[in-house]
């Protein structure tokens, strides 16, 4: 099973675009800040998490979401490999959002 939910707050603001076809999809962007905390005195941490929406997801963030707000995100872990511009493999980690949830 592949579900991960997060809370955390907007790093900057979505970035919104349209997919190239006949119908396009909106599609936003963003980085979710989320604090871990970590055995040492209970110290807290933050991970930065890459997260992508879709369609009236992405038009709800694109909407209403803004840098520094708190949301709540449900969704599927996935892992792309690409060719960045000089043709070097990278790998990117992400997580795909299925619902999100103003906190």
């Amino acid at each position: 099973m592949n579900k991960i939910i997060l809370l955390g707050r907007l790093v900057r603001d979505p970035e919104i675009r349209y997919s190239n076809s006949a119908n396009p999809t909106a599609i936003a962007r963003y980085t979710l800040a989320v604090k871990r905390e970590y055995s040492k005195e209970g110290q807290q941490d933050t991970d930065f998490i890459d997260c992508v929406a879709f369609g009236k997801s992405a038009e709800l963030a694109e909407k209403w979401i803004t840098k520094g707000k708190q949301i709540l995100i449900a969704g599927t872990l996935q892992i792309r490999l690409y060719d960045d511009k000089e043709g070097n493999k990278r790998k990117a980690t992400e997580v795909i959002i299925e619902k999100q949830y103003f906190v």
